[in-house]
């Protein structure tokens, strides 16, 4: 069988080759390699397809004869397809296959499938990460002793100490992976959790919200967890924001188009909100003059909540097995087709 590791930076094409390696240990593998430039070139629309490395070309001559292509940002649009007769298979090393033409691969036969909760632990621990950075204003403390050699009583000042976990209402909006892993740390610390998430049947640690109003109107630090779909693209707008309780602080590592920043600002810069902690953004990379540069009480990081080297181990792993199944002729795990 021959087989393309077509990773990149994170996702390494070293840690494919030994996850393929040990999960076909008994299968005959001709494996070929393709490097994709992400991280260090930013992803983004490809043809139809939404995110991937821009690489068509390279794809296309790296795909000849091959049956099986194991990848995180390779870009399966409808041309490579087309021009890759041999494919049978994409095993793609992400929570979705957001970089695969889905309907035209399942119009040639080519198996599709992904690796739902490779990043769950490491992006839930970042959240809280953010969720205290922005709490106990830890990046600003930092750049002032360290970049600026200020020790500024300040921030032991009553007005201007943060908030602690313990005993805090949280909202967490979304409750799958990533939201259920966060509301256990939070309970560790002695929060008081809240979710709502109207797709999730059966308990939740903490309590359950019947709105998203309610859950608003009682959370002092507000949490997203949700899927960016057509239903919840602005999700958390200028109305939502003014239900938070005066003070209160936002933290969102899922996806940008979930929150409107505009709205947000407006909240930090007026001091209705006293914080947030962002991962993610609408636009990625941040365009240059971008107001969330600009505004006070806010942590940023450039979408790396799942940056781990656990991540990139688990994500091939999970893609490997997916190939030995498919070698094996057995039902694949995580599939569109």
């Amino acid at each position: 069988m021959k087989v393309l590791a077509a990773g990149d930076h994170f996702v390494r094409n070293s840690l494919i080759a030994e996850a393929l390696r040990r999960a076909l240990a008994d299968t005959s593998l001709e494996l070929t390699e393709l490097t994709l430039p992400w991280p260090l070139e930013p992803f983004g629309p490809v043809a139809e397809v939404a995110e991937a490395s821009d690489s068509e070309d390279a794809l296309i001559k790296a795909l000849d004869g091959v049956e099986v292509c194991v990848t995180q940002m390779a870009p399966f649009t409808e041309r490579v397809l087309e021009a890759s007769p041999a494919l049978r298979m994409i095993a793609v090393c992400r929570g979705g296959p957001v970089n695969v033409n889905a309907d035209a691969a399942r119009a040639r036969g080519v198996r599709v499938c992904f690796a739902p909760g490779r990043n769950a632990a490491s992006t839930a621990e970042f959240t809280i990460g953010l969720m205290l950075s922005a709490l106990r204003r830890i990046p600003e403390a930092h750049h002032s002793l360290a970049l600026e050699g200020d020790w500024d009583g300040s921030y032991y000042t009553y007005e201007h100490s943060g908030l602690e976990l313990e005993d805090t209402p949280v909202g967490l909006v979304g409750y799958g992976a990533v939201g259920s892993r966060v509301a256990r740390v939070l309970t560790a610390f002695g929060a008081e959790v809240e979710v709502y998430d109207p797709y999730v049947r059966g308990d939740v640690l903490g309590m359950r919200a019947g709105s998203l109003d309610a859950l608003l109107t009682r959370s002092r630090v507000l949490t997203l967890h949700a899927r960016l779909t057509p239903e919840t693209r602005g999700l958390i707008g200028a109305r939502e924001l003014e239900l938070l309780p005066h003070g209160a602080v936002l933290v969102n590592a899922a996806r940008g188009g979930l929150l409107d920043t505009e709205a947000l600002c407006d909240a930090l810069d007026s001091g209705r909100l006293a914080a947030a902690a962002l991962d993610t953004y609408a636009e990625e990379p941040l365009p240059e003059g971008s107001r969330l540069l600009s505004t006070p009480n806010l942590v940023l990081t450039p979408h790396i909540a799942g940056a781990s080297r656990a991540v990139a181990r688990k994500a091939a792993q999970i893609a490997a097995a997916e190939v030995a199944r498919y070698a094996r002729s057995e039902p694949l795990a995580h599939t569109l087709n």
